[in-house]
């Protein structure tokens, strides 16, 4: 019973420190964080924490899956509550970019120097292009898009879009949300049926009446 407590208790411990590190990392980059500052932070001893994380690497790979795994149960909720697939793309493209926006650029520079956690978010970004061209086939099944439309292309053109917003200073300007919708919306309607056409002018009211 008692080792049941401890493992545990280290469980608990290790969620924390994930917790805390996906902050720090996010918000300051990765370089400019060490372990020992987050071990302070959390009021746990360097031994303590060296025994779950044996260096930065271990801890950033934990930190990308775990992101990973929330990215996951969004995904399932939003599959459970849309009405059709452009609500899906909608909602999810813009959990994406509200996640970047609210990341340190340098964490993306930063996570070069570690190979592991980098080739890890590199396949985790290819199995996700692979699931949307899926949900843009499904939506050619249901109507909404074009048949005649590479998705692979779309797809990298409007991430590279969302890439440039992250480095301009437009949102200085205008709202994050005024921006993103301008690009979703205009490039949504550049692939959509006419029947898809009339779908998204619906989406598009019902959703800014939510909003």
């Amino acid at each position: 019973m008692g080792g049941y407590k401890v493992t545990v208790s280290r469980t608990e411990l290790k969620t924390r420190i994930v917790e805390k590190a996906v902050e720090q990392f996010t918000q300051n980059g990765i370089k400019s964080v060490t372990m020992d500052d987050i071990a302070a932070m959390l009021g746990i001893s360097k031994r303590t924490f060296y025994e779950i994380f044996a260096d930065k690497e271990a801890l950033l790979e934990e930190c990308i899956q775990r992101e990973q795994a929330e990215s996951e149960e969004f995904v399932k909720s939003v599959l459970g509550t849309s009405q059709n697939v452009l609500e899906v793309l909608l909602k999810c493209y813009q959990r994406s970019i509200e996640k970047f926006h609210a990341t340190n650029k340098r964490f993306f520079e930063d996570l070069k120097k570690y190979p592991k956690a980098y080739a890890q978010m590199s396949r985790r970004q290819d199995k996700d292009v692979e699931k949307t061209v899926e949900f843009f086939r499904e939506g050619v099944r249901q109507g909404i898009f074009r048949d005649d439309i590479n998705f692979y292309i779309m797809n990298r053109l409007v991430r590279e879009q969302l890439d440039v917003l992250m480095n301009t200073d437009i949102c200085e300007e205008y709202s994050f949300v005024e921006v993103y919708e301008s690009i979703m919306f205009t490039y949504l309607r550049g692939i959509s049926t006419e029947r898809g056409a009339k779908v998204l002018e619906e989406f598009v009211r019902e959703y800014r009446k939510k909003r």
